[in-house]
């Protein structure tokens, strides 16, 4: 970018105005001043004649780093393109802005300085009059000043307020332009930069946890229940994941921004949410395309992920055998693909044209074609697992073992059930996603008209979540095919979980898309010892051949061992 390039709406200036903008580029202000009366003036008089507000940067060298024409929110510089940017210090650049009208600085104005982690705005108040001395000097521009600059607030006055209620500056009363140049700029500088580095340090207890700001787009065809819903899965999610969520964004909107999901305003909203708590990760609760990603980093200064990103990561904690980690590098690989060329200045990309291609360009296809290799051998091993998974199932078809799939949502308890069912010491925990590799155990049962026992062969698979992610259904493909080559299924549904309608609900759509109909399910409600009455008799309608159970305290499960060998009568007969 040229130096002397001038931000923001040039709609009808003149040359001669351009060039005196430009020619800010080439002062230079003290070190220890916020500005000096005739730079002041200087400003101001430009301001006056183009009849717009004028924004100009200043680093602490006292170089004039920007010029912009319009409201510092409107010619503000993207966090990612500041020197020095993070929760714990000033970003090194002051901001001196006129104001047509006498008035205190606009709350977009001091948002625009949070947003910046700006060290002080300036802010001039014009008289609309004045006169320009010989050599380029003014006077009589300004009718008074403000000084503005940031406050650190404490961690715990964040977290129990609400973000409109929070003092997040301070604002000078009006001073005059010789008290404003007196000001010793060295002096706010250094005793801001000390509160701010003593109260980063003090919530900095564990720097290894992402900090999360969550945002969460509710469209016209969502219900209220169906977007709370999902707002609190992605939150247990960024838990799973081991972030923490310091704050939740929302918004309403017909349709997503087809740039930034959000509006522009909701974008200023979480910039200024990811300064005032301290966030190094905004997460949305929906997925983005990667120019979204692009445009909203660059708009709020940390790294944005979408949920299926999220989904990801978890996948790639909890895969412990060699088959699980295979599927899951296989999913996070053709997830990134499509998002290689967005890294924009990362892969230093010129263009794509004759005479435009450079080294980046030739970067970004190398890494291209070293990804697409590494798919096609992880196909190749999932093709091989396939195979072999395959074997073992036409092994036990054989012998004639009935197989049933255990299914449900993620966190239903899918494994605890397995645990108590057969003796075994699966890994389950209260959390999302906490096996990934089918387990295989066998099941005794009495026989439903001798009461003799019989065993079956019982799976744990992987739980499934709304709308997953399509690169995890085609990466996990052995895995789901244990669903869709047993005999019978046990849904088992959290009836603890206020949204266990909408879960069935899931669940069932994706068997519905499976390549093969899966055979008979029998439901089975999990952990009735945590809710009440009411709960369970509606359940009990809507679900009359359901069976109830707890899997933790072991209540029911001599029903259920029934159950399933009705169903496994039920699928031999058919």
């Amino acid at each position: 970018m040229p130096i002397e390039t001038i931000y923001g709406n040039l709609q009808g200036l003149k040359s001669n105005q351009l060039k005196q903008l430009q020619k800010l580029y080439h002062q230079r202000l003290p070190g220890d001043r916020l500005t000096t009366s005739e730079f002041a003036q200087r400003v101001a008089s430009i301001s006056t004649e183009v009849g717009q507000p004028v924004c100009v940067y200043i680093n602490r060298r006292g170089q004039i780093i920007r010029v912009g024409i319009g409201t510092p929110r409107q010619t503000q510089i993207p966090p990612l393109e500041l020197p020095r940017y993070g929760a714990g210090r000033l970003s090194g650049i002051r901001c001196i802005a006129t104001n047509l009208k006498t008035e205190v600085p606009s709350e977009a104005a001091l948002t625009a300085m949070v947003i910046q982690r700006l060290d002080a705005m300036v802010m001039l108040t014009l008289t609309g009059e004045g006169f320009k001395r010989r050599g380029g000097g003014a006077t009589g521009y300004i009718k008074q000043t403000y000084l503005a600059h940031l406050l650190p607030i404490p961690a715990h006055e964040r977290e129990n307020s609400d973000l409109q209620e929070l003092k997040f500056w301070s604002i000078s009363p009006p001073l005059s332009l010789d008290m404003l140049a007196k000001q010793d700029f060295i002096d706010l500088v250094d005793g801001l930069e000390a509160e701010f580095e003593r109260e980063f340090i003090a919530q900095e207890v564990d720097s290894e946890q992402d900090l999360v700001v969550v945002v969460g787009l509710k469209i016209d065809k969502m219900t209220n229940q169906q977007f709370e819903d999902g707002l609190a899965e992605v939150a247990r999610l960024v838990d799973t994941a081991g972030g923490q969520v310091l704050k939740t964004v929302h918004q309403k909107r017909s349709h997503p921004h087809p740039q930034t999901v959000v509006g522009e305003g909701k974008v200023q909203e979480i910039a200024l949410s990811v300064q005032t708590v301290g966030a190094n990760l905004v997460v949305f609760d929906r997925d983005l395309s990667p120019a979204q990603v692009r445009n909203l980093e660059t708009k709020i200064g940390v790294r944005v992920v979408d949920r299926t990103e999220v989904i990801l990561d978890i996948f790639a904690q909890r895969a412990q055998s060699r088959a699980g980690k295979l599927q899951v590098e296989l999913a996070q690989l053709e997830y990134t693909i499509p998002r290689l060329t967005g890294r924009g200045e990362a892969m230093s990309r010129l263009g794509g044209g004759i005479g435009t291609r450079g080294p980046g360009e030739t970067k970004l296809e190398t890494e291209r074609r070293a990804i697409n290799a590494r798919i096609s051998r992880l196909q190749k091993e999932v093709n091989q697992l396939q195979a072999h998974r395959s074997r073992l199932r036409q092994h036990r078809q054989r012998q004639e073992v009935p197989t049933v799939a255990i299914v449900g949502y993620t966190n239903a308890g899918k494994s605890t059930l397995l645990n108590t069912l057969t003796n075994s010491e699966v890994y389950a925990a209260d959390k999302l996603f906490a096996t990934l590799d089918p387990i295989t155990r066998r099941l005794t049962v009495p026989e439903t008209v001798t009461g003799k026992p019989t065993t079956i062969v019982i799976t744990d698979t992987v739980g499934f979540i709304h709308e997953l992610p399509p690169t995890l259904v085609d990466a996990f493909r052995a895995t789901l095919e244990e669903v869709t080559d047993a005999d019978a299924l046990l849904h088992v549904v959290d009836l603890s979980h206020p949204a266990w309608q909408s879960q069935i609900r899931s669940v069932m759509t994706i068997l519905a898309e499976m390549p093969e109909t899966p055979g008979p399910a029998l439901v089975a409600f999990n952990k009735i010892d945590e809710v009440d009455g009411d709960t369970l008799r509606f359940a009990n309608e809507e679900y009359p051949m359901a069976v109830f159970i707890s899997a933790a305290q072991g209540l029911g499960l001599e029903t259920l061992r029934q159950r399933l060998a009705q169903l496994i009568d039920y699928v031999i007969a058919s």
